[in-house]
């Protein structure tokens, strides 16, 4: 595949289809075992970010632009850049676009030998949270009510607070997924997210995100993903509300694979 070039302004310049062959990404995948296009595409801005090719502050093409230069679908792209933001290397701003994050010392997640045992389980979890909270995160835009809405308000500010000081975010995190379950009107989604209980919450595992110089950055991220899915299930977009929780619970998954793979011997 043609490497990307990065020109005097930081940014990578969009490749045309006739640059780049349209079996680059596909025929990696092949080679390499199965690979996913997601995992190729998120591999390759990874690199650039790692060797400096793009550095902080710098903004990636858009989704279209990737669209176009890599031949792949906009899924493919998107799952792409979860995995980017769950690794802590980029951020993507509403309505502005996706940026490269500041590098940061011994930011890789770990996770104990007993946590490591039962990480499988969690992202089991996870699977089946990404079709069903998704779902209920588009009902529940549809449904809601001013005292659902103030219900998730309460539980972002206590998490936010909480985050702050240092507190209890698991709590306010669990009341937050919960609060959006009851919004949908069917009690069967909310009996099915209590029933893991702090299965939920995911970074109760992540031994490295115990401590104080990770768990602020973490949290933040994890309070913006919220915010996306708040504002969208305020203002009734239930398209919005699906994307903004299958982004958030994607960040999940990846940031636990990430733990795990970083506890893994090699």
């Amino acid at each position: 595949m043609e490497r990307m070039n990065a020109p005097t302004t930081g940014l990578p310049e969009p490749l045309s289809s006739a640059a780049l062959p349209q079996s680059s990404l596909r025929g990696k995948a092949g080679r390499g075992g199965g690979r996913s296009l997601a995992n190729l595409l998120s591999e390759e801005f990874e690199n650039k970010i790692r060797q400096g090719l793009l550095r902080e502050g710098e903004k990636l093409p858009t989704e279209s632009e990737l669209v176009h230069s890599y031949d792949v679908s906009r899924t493919v792209v998107r799952e792409a850049l979860s995995k980017l933001q769950a690794a802590g290397l980029v951020e993507t701003r509403h309505g502005i676009g996706t940026f490269v994050l500041p590098a940061r010392e011994g930011s890789g997640l770990t996770l104990d030998a007993r946590e490591l045992s039962e990480s499988v389980d969690v992202l089991a979890v996870l699977e089946l949270r990404i079709s069903l909270e998704t779902e209920a995160a588009g009902l529940a835009a549809q449904r809601r009510s001013d005292e659902h809405l103030k219900t998730l308000r309460e539980a972002l500010q206590a998490f936010e607070r909480h985050a702050a000081s240092g507190g209890d975010t698991v709590t306010h995190d669990m009341a937050f997924h919960l609060g959006i379950a009851q919004a949908t009107g069917n009690r069967y989604f909310k009996d099915i997210l209590a029933h893991f209980g702090a299965l939920l919450i995911p970074r109760t595992r992540i031994t490295s995100l115990q401590s104080p110089a990770h768990a602020p950055d973490y949290l933040r991220r994890v309070n913006r993903e919220h915010e996306e899915i708040y504002n969208a299930i305020e203002r009734q977009d239930a398209d919005s509300a699906r994307a903004a929780m299958r982004i958030h619970l994607t960040n999940s998954r990846e940031r636990l694979r990430l733990a795990q793979r970083a506890s893994t011997p090699s």
